[in-house]
């Protein structure tokens, strides 16, 4: 990525709100993808409430691409009341290489690409995480179990690289954006590993998801933040942010983390953007965040990023 101007200001800028804390299963056993546009705009409302402007219909809680055509433009219709926009598709543990289903996560993804181009949206974020194991479910916080993990085996890792090649493809003929997102124990689990993955790839509209927040809060040594930032930053696309505070104590053994604010964690977003608009970044955020009310703190992250991003 070579450097330019930003084609937004703070006040612009798309920031989108994550839907990560609304479940896609109901108490009463239906899916989010039966429920009525009523339902639907009930919570979509909720986070016009919160100040969102833009909302990722993140996977995890509805499968945009997978909504018929009129139910589709019904959801796109409740998002467009609400005086949202949709800057990108984020997808959630539905890996192109998973054992089983690796396959059928590949035509979803087509499918993801096709939608993003139908409803406006600019991006999309692919990942080779898998499903939480049962033990990641029961704990607390999920990241402190060892999750899958991508095989040690150069054959998967070249399947990966062509399959999102090929992704990347039709993405570009459509004109949107592939960002691959940064996760522990996976081909992007490090900087050097992900920088590598998508130099494989060699498109110019695939980059990498840098959510360094994915990987400072494993209870694990892992490489410093700006070190990490330093080397994705010339590749960083769409970018979900996240923070956590993490404790260090190498005399105990000890090292903890837990959800932040954007601007009360280790990492510091301030430097990090700067890195990124170095390098030309000009793609949207995607605030999330874990435990309590994540809404709120989601949307006191998207004010954090619009006092820090450029005026002009």
């Amino acid at each position: 990525m070579t450097s330019s101007a930003p084609k937004w200001t703070r006040e612009t800028w798309p920031i989108a709100a994550a839907m990560i804390q609304y479940p896609n299963m109901l108490p009463d056993g239906r899916s989010v993808q039966d429920q009525t546009v009523e339902e639907w705009a009930k919570t979509v409302g909720e986070v016009a409430d919160a100040g969102f402007t833009e909302l990722d219909p993140t996977d995890s809680w509805l499968r945009v691409a997978d909504l018929s055509a009129d139910r589709r433009r019904a959801f796109c219709e409740v998002v467009k009341d609400a005086g949202m926009t949709i800057p990108a598709i984020s997808t959630s543990r539905r890996s192109v290489i998973d054992e089983k289903h690796g396959d059928e996560y590949l035509d979803y993804s087509h499918r993801v690409i096709e939608t993003a181009a139908e409803i406006g949206a600019q991006s999309v974020s692919f990942g080779f995480f898998e499903p939480l194991t049962d033990k990641q479910k029961s704990a607390l916080w999920f990241w402190t179990e060892q999750g899958a993990k991508n095989p040690d085996d150069p054959a998967t890792w070249n399947k990966a690289v062509t399959r999102i090649a090929e992704l990347g493809r039709h993405a570009a003929e459509v004109g949107i954006d592939v960002s691959l997102e940064m996760y522990e124990d996976t081909y992007l689990g490090t900087a050097d590993s992900s920088v590598r993955f998508v130099e494989e790839v060699g498109l110019a509209n695939v980059g990498i998801n840098a959510d360094l927040g994915n990987l400072i809060r494993l209870h694990r040594p892992v490489e410093h933040w700006l070190q990490m930032m330093t080397k994705v930053a010339p590749f960083a696309k769409y970018w979900h942010v996240k923070n956590y505070m993490r404790i260090e104590d190498e005399h105990a053994g000890l090292i903890a983390s837990h959800p932040v604010p954007l601007e009360s964690g280790l990492i510091n977003y301030r430097t990090a953007i700067k890195l990124a608009l170095e390098h030309g970044f000009n793609s949207p955020f995607l605030c999330e965040h874990y435990g309590g009310d994540g809404l709120s703190v989601s949307a006191t992250n998207r004010d954090y990023l619009r006092r820090i991003l450029p005026r002009n």
